[in-house]
């Protein structure tokens, strides 16, 4: 539901669609007019097509149970590499690169990754480079962090880089 939607739009219709289908599989076996009319206000109807789509393969293919590692979540609908990351290293604690584009953006910068922005070659690297630095442990934690610093301080048209906490080994800003 966050996906391109405001915090304070999506909170009162996640507590409803919760209470309407409070399991993969009460979700799985809703009609999907149903599920929309859930979503309505949201916009992206297509969001929640995807999404009653990925529950009936999860009760089909898992026995109603998420499958912990990015490489399968990715391949459920409406899932791409990102969101299987976000969902793999938030939710079950995996080793896994998340890079939206507040990461996108602070990776580049601090690493000064050059290359057109949004381009195949330069989001390539900047995944490769996510790849390389997630942790091990807490990679949760890690990949929301970098998705905080991008949202509040390292700022598309204003960065805030004299607060910022990697402002000393950015190298976009020591250049």
């Amino acid at each position: 539901m966050l996906q391109q939607t405001q915090v304070s739009r999506v909170m009162g219709h996640y507590q409803r669609f919760l209470r309407r289908y409070p399991t993969v599989e009460d979700l799985a076996a809703a009609p999907l007019d149903a599920v929309r009319e859930s979503w309505a206000g949201l916009g992206y109807y297509a969001r929640a097509c995807n999404l009653h789509a990925a529950a009936c393969h999860v009760v089909a293919n898992f026995d109603g149970v998420f499958p912990a590692e990015a490489a399968v979540l990715a391949r459920l609908p409406g899932i791409g590499r990102y969101t299987a990351g976000a969902v793999a290293s938030i939710a079950f604690g995996a080793a896994a690169a998340a890079v939206d584009t507040n990461v996108a953006r602070v990776l580049g910068r601090v690493f000064r990754v050059r290359g057109r922005r949004g381009s195949s070659a330069r989001m390539t690297a900047l995944w490769r480079l996510a790849d390389r630095l997630v942790p091990p442990r807490r990679a949760g934690d890690w990949n929301q962090a970098l998705m905080d610093l991008g949202a509040t301080i390292c700022l598309a048209r204003r960065p805030r880089c004299p607060v910022c906490p990697v402002a000393s080994v950015c190298r976009s800003r020591l250049a």
